[in-house]
């Protein structure tokens, strides 16, 4: 199973396919269109394929991208660190769905995870399975302490219904 993600301007949005318009938007105005599927009608979207998944993306409301750009010589490691996550973020109220996804045709990894609300992630990012989950990072022990993985830093998008 693939992903295909679009993001652009809500005036394009319009001219998306009728089964592809259940979008959420930032605060750019920017709309942001998921699609799970073998193929895509989307123009212009990314793919990914799907390293790992729990949940239903559509019953979510706040969406937390986060995007980590990472080398070649690095994929195995990062994928390796994601295969082997604790899983506790399945536990938490407000989470609705998870989707680690590989790019198909970039290096830009990215990790979905879709809450209920806005509240729901903070709380998390506020918890204990936020700080088990992230223990290792800065630690020698941490896959951000590694040379050679990441090919610039990483960043976070949100967007919501």
């Amino acid at each position: 199973m693939k992903l295909f993600k679009w993001t652009g301007p809500l005036e394009e949005a319009g001219n998306l396919p009728e089964e592809a318009r259940a979008s959420l938007m930032n605060n750019d105005e920017e709309v942001l269109v998921l699609q799970e599927a073998e193929t895509t009608t989307l123009d212009n979207a990314v793919e990914y394929d799907i390293l790992d998944q729990s949940g239903d993306l559509p019953s979510g409301r706040f969406a937390v991208l986060n995007n980590i750009p990472v080398n070649e010589e690095g994929r195995e490691t990062f994928e390796q660190r994601f295969n082997n996550r604790a899983r506790l973020i399945e536990a938490e109220p407000g989470f609705v769905a998870i989707r680690v996804l590989r790019p198909v045709h970039s290096g830009t990894y990215v990790i979905l995870t879709m809450w209920e609300d806005e509240e729901s992630f903070t709380n998390w990012q506020e918890s204990q399975a936020y700080g088990k989950a992230h223990a290792k990072r800065g630690t020698k022990d941490g896959v951000d302490q590694r040379p050679n993985i990441f090919s610039g830093p990483s960043f976070v998008t949100t967007y919501k219904k």
